[in-house]
This record gives C-alpha cells, sequence and structure tokens, in this order.
C-alpha cells in the first residue's frame, strides 16, 4: 500500500469544500478575480494583494448614477480580504513574497513580466516552495510574438474569431453583450486550480498552470471550428440564425417583445406545425426536410411570424411547450431576476458593497447538496481593510507592521495607516 500524500492543507474551518485552502490573487478586472471569486465562493480564503491604487477594476464605471460604486469589483470581488502594499519598496515586496510563499495558490493576471522583476512569478516562487500552485492569465499566452501585448477582452474576442462570426448578415463584426473572453477564461482558470489542488492532495506535487484569454476564447468556440474544417467554408455572420439547421435560434417577435424558437429536428417540426394550426407547412416543399428549410429561411421565418405575431411571449411559450417544442422568451434583466425558475434556483445572492449597502449577484451556478453555504452575505473589501489582519498571520508582529506602515510599504493613507496600527496594539 502506498504512503499516504503530504498534507499541505490546513484544517477545514468549516464544511465548504475549499475551507483551508488559502489563495493570494495579483489580480485585475475580471478573468484573474472571477477566477478567484469561485474558490472564495467555494470557501478559500482569497487574499488580494492590491497597490495603493486598488485593482482597476474598483474604478470601472464609477460614476454618481451607481452611487460612486463600481459593478465589475462588486462582482467578482466578494468575500475576500485586501492587503495594500508598496511594492516598489523593498519592505512592501517582502512582505507580498511571505504572503505568497504561506498560499496553496498563487495568481496573477498584471502586465507580462511584472511577476519576474518582482521575483513573484512561478520559478522564484516554486523553486522554494515546490508545492504551490502558480497561475498566470495571460492576453495571448507566453510563448508566441503577442507574449508582451496588453490584452484585454475585446482584444481577444477579435483575434480568436468571435467577432468574426458575430452580427447580422452582411453586416460589421459585433463583440458578445458581455465579456465572454473574460468570463470564460476565469472559470477554465477555476477549473485548472481545482485540478491542480486535488492531484496536490494525492501526491504533494504543486503545479504551474498557464492560461489566456485567446486561448479561452477559441476553446468556447470548439464545434464552430470543426464544422469550418470539416466544410472548409468560412463561417459567416447570420445574426441569432444557426447556419446549418432550421428554425434554430430564431427570433420572433410577439406583441410584448420577442421569443426565440428552435425545433429543427424533423419531429420537433412537425409539432411547431402542429402547435401553430399549420400542418401544411410540414409539407411545404420550401421546408419539408432541414436543407429546405435552410435555404428557405426567410420565408420560413415569415410564416411563423404570421402565426405567432399575434400572441403575447408568455401565451406563445405555453403554446409551444404543450406540443414540447423547445421556446425562451427574450428577457430583460429585470425580467430574469423576478423568473419564477430563477428565485427557485436562488441564483441571487445579497452582496456588501463595502460601504453599508447590498447588491444582488448571481452565486455559484451549481448546488452541492451535503456542503453548507457561505455563512451570511459576502462582503467586497475595501481597499487594505485586512492588511494588518494578513500581516499579523505571516508572523509580523506590532513592531514590524509599525515599521512598514511608517516606511509607506504598505502603501495607506496616513489615516489608515494610523487604525491598521491602531488595530494591532
Amino acid at each position: 500500500m502506498s504512503a499516504a500524500a503530504p498534507a499541505f492543507l490546513a484544517p477545514p474551518t468549516d464544511d465548504r469544500p475549499l475551507s483551508g485552502v488559502k489563495v493570494v490573487e495579483f489580480g485585475q478586472f475580471i478573468a484573474g478575480p472571477g477566477a478567484t471569486q469561485t474558490l472564495a465562493d467555494l470557501g478559500a480564503d482569497v487574499v488580494k494583494i492590491e497597490s495603493a491604487h486598488g485593482d482597476n477594476g474598483r474604478h470601472f464605471g464609477v460614476s454618481e448614477s451607481t452611487g460612486w460604486r463600481s459593478g465589475l469589483f462588486l462582482a467578482y470581488n466578494r468575500g475576500k480580504r485586501s492587503v495594500v502594499l508598496d511594492m516598489r519598496r523593498p519592505e512592501g515586496l517582502a512582505a507580498a513574497r511571505r504572503i505568497a510563499l504561506g498560499a496553496d495558490v498563487v495568481l496573477q493576471n498584471v502586465r507580462a513580466g511584472v511577476m519576474e522583476s518582482l521575483g513573484l512569478d512561478a520559478h522564484s516562487l516554486r523553486t522554494e516552495k515546490p508545492e504551490l500552485i502558480h497561475v498566470s492569465i495571460s492576453g495571448f499566452g507566453t510563448q508566441g510574438p503577442s507574449r508582451t501585448r496588453p490584452g484585454l477582452d475585446i482584444a481577444a474576442q477579435a483575434e480568436s474569431g468571435v467577432m468574426a462570426i458575430t452580427g447580422e448578415r452582411g453586416g460589421n463584426p459585433l463583440k458578445t453583450g458581455f465579456p465572454v473572453a473574460d468570463a470564460s477564461t476565469a472559470a477554465f482558470t477555476a477549473n485548472a486550480i481545482l485540478a491542480a489542488l486535488l492531484r496536490r492532495a494525492r501526491t504533494g506535487r504543486g503545479e504551474t498552470i498557464e492560461t489566456s484569454l485567446l486561448a479561452s476564447a477559441i476553446a468556447m468556440q470548439a464545434q464552430i471550428l470543426a464544422e469550418y474544417q470539416l466544410t472548409g467554408q468560412l463561417p459567416a455572420r447570420n445574426g441569432n440564425a444557426q447556419p446549418l439547421v432550421a428554425p434554430a435560434a430564431d427570433v420572433i417577435a410577439v406583441q410584448d417583445g420577442y421569443i426565440v424558437i428552435s425545433a429543427y429536428l424533423q419531429d420537433h417540426w412537425r409539432r411547431l406545425c402542429q402547435a401553430i394550426d399549420r400542418p401544411q407547412l410540414a409539407t411545404d416543399p420550401r421546408f419539408a426536410d432541414n436543407n429546405a428549410r435552410v435555404q428557405n429561411r426567410a420565408a420560413l421565418i415569415g410564416a411563423l411570424q404570421e402565426a405567432l405575431g399575434g400572441f403575447c411571449g408568455a401565451e406563445a411559450q405555453s403554446l409551444l411547450e404543450r406540443h414540447q417544442v423547445v421556446v425562451g422568451v427574450v428577457r430583460d434583466y429585470a425580467q430574469v431576476m423576478a423568473s419564477p425558475d430563477v428565485q427557485a434556483m436562488r441564483l441571487f445572492q445579497p452582496v456588501g458593497d463595502g460601504a453599508g449597502g447590498q447588491v444582488e449577484l448571481p452565486g455559484l451556478p451549481f448546488s452541492l447538496a451535503d456542503a453548507q453555504a457561505t455563512p451570511g452575505a459576502p462582503e467586497v473589501p475595501p481597499l487594505g481593510a485586512h492588511t494588518g489582519q494578513v500581516l499579523q498571520e505571516c508572523g509580523y508582529g506590532p513592531a514590524d507592521i509599525a515599521q512598514l506602515l511608517a516606511a509607506g510599504a504598505a502603501g495607506l493613507p496616513p489615516a489608515q495607516a494610523a487604525a491598521v496600527q491602531g488595530a494591532i496594539r
């Protein structure tokens, strides 16, 4: 029988899956913070190391209309602890290194070369702590000619092909309605970290993980890339329609908005024709099989529009679902949050905004029946709010912290530095 793997994780403090796992994040905007947000929701202790300016996401979309709060930062930083350090100063960099070496996972998505210049890259940290899991997120990967380019979601959408296939037929390329490259990178990265944690629990070995916005955006398009190679035809922009099947993802205007229909399989198509009381459409030569329907999509949509345009969305949905036809009502965000299905799944949870208020935000999109939920309403951390606490946990005594504060290595304004000092006496 093989020996048990070394135990590197701290004992859990509760029943959440990642309780006892410590994560240190050097993150900006969405991809990095989004990945560690998933880990925090699963119970990990996520320490976010920031400069005095803070994560740039703290300042995104901040205006009087939002109460000077950033929706982006609220969405991806709940339940974390914020530490402010000036890593341009030797004392601040030494503190950041000590905090990182005390972690199970270190994640960064800062500018290319920054972590290497600070000695916080995978090679430097894992040389000292081989069991560490180190994660780097870049815009375009670290091996090719674009390795030093700054990368944001929109550039990845453009260069991955997403924009080339998004938009109306004959129209201009469009980005998606949300930052799909950032969001998918966050999800893929969280999966990679969980796999590395499982491997480490079994073997004691750490890992170096690299991913990019470009890689994630390409991975999301596997089906379309496969179809391109099978046919040799570059995919074209088709608006809402799926180019190879019909009706599929086709939008029909109704009295109070829009519905979307998918009924391209033959038995589904026949059921749709029965539902709208147009059985003759099922044998119409223009619509008799999928290929014919694709070639005559405009006429097909016209016929469906004529049959369904007089209904409201809920009526059309009820009618089609009685005939087991896939249909969805196009909803705005207010309708999404009020949806009985969404409410039944308890997808939204209260999150403290760090200033005494709360917003309702999506939590984990899955449930774990036997794991305890996050206690209370998690909050986003005020900038630097946990600096003293985390430094103490890393072995800094009150005098050491006072020296860091006096040297400006904590990067805090005088009033906040005084508050930190007072809290640790």
